[in-house]
């Protein structure tokens, strides 16, 4: 993976590029210690707020053929960190929390009895690439209903074995291609690519398919994620 500091000079080129003309257009003085920063903080709050309106809960995004799919030995490694977590794999749990009549510990059996989905999406880098991996889990939105989520919450919230952390509007998670991931390949998930369980979210850019995901949160009050905080889209839709 690109380095950190790459990573936040490509996408503040980007945001600025795109922003250029409309600072051109206020006639005012960005130039004061953080004028642009506080510019650039609104104006990422509403194209947000811009995605999560026009975001089509219905539409699904493209599955492709097994012809058309990445081979599994192109099957990218990619993450914010290069270390691997030390996950116990046999007894892992995913900790269930806030706005649900049922939380507690739900381990992968438990999951992987729901109805699975099999796919074939691009999962689209912010670096500018993209695979298209065979994926195979649970659809979120299957496990939300067990769980007991209040269906008139607005967010979720995950946090990792590697200390990452991400989160969603609800619409998002309960899209039907939104999975709780514990297979690719038809084969579980290996520890590089998030075993046992990951986020699969082809809707939206890389870093929401969270990695190695220990915890899930239904909430009201919106909360950030690692990439988020320094300035890369929340809603990040495709």
């Amino acid at each position: 993976m690109k380095s950190q500091r790459h990573l936040k000079l490509f996408y503040s080129r980007r945001k600025l590029l795109k922003l250029s003309p409309l600072l051109l257009l206020t006639g005012c003085d960005y130039s004061a210690r953080g004028g642009v920063e506080s510019f650039l903080g609104k104006f990422q709050q509403f194209t947000d707020w811009v995605q999560e309106k026009v975001f089509d809960p219905d539409k699904l995004a493209p599955e492709y053929s097994d012809k058309e799919m990445t081979p599994e030995n192109g099957f990218r490694v990619n993450g914010y960190s290069t270390d691997r977590p030390d996950i116990d794999i046999e007894h892992w749990t995913l900790r269930v929390e806030g706005l649900v009549e049922k939380p507690g510990e739900y381990t992968l059996q438990q999951i992987a009895s729901l109805p699975k989905r099999v796919m074939n999406t691009r999962h689209c880098c912010v670096e500018g690439w993209s695979i298209i991996p065979k994926w195979g889990g649970t659809p979120l939105k299957d496990f939300l209903k067990t769980v007991g989520a209040n269906p008139q919450a607005k967010y979720i919230y995950v946090e990792c074995g590697d200390e990452y952390f991400t989160s969603y509007d609800m619409p998002s998670c309960l899209h039907p291609q939104t999975l709780l991931c514990y297979e690719a390949y038809n084969k579980p998930l290996s520890l590089e690519h998030g075993a046992p369980m990951r986020i699969v979210m082809p809707t939206k850019l890389g870093y929401k398919s969270a990695k190695w995901i220990t915890k899930l949160v239904v909430t009201n009050e919106k909360p950030g994620g690692y990439w988020e905080d320094q300035g890369y889209d929340w809603f990040a839709g495709i």
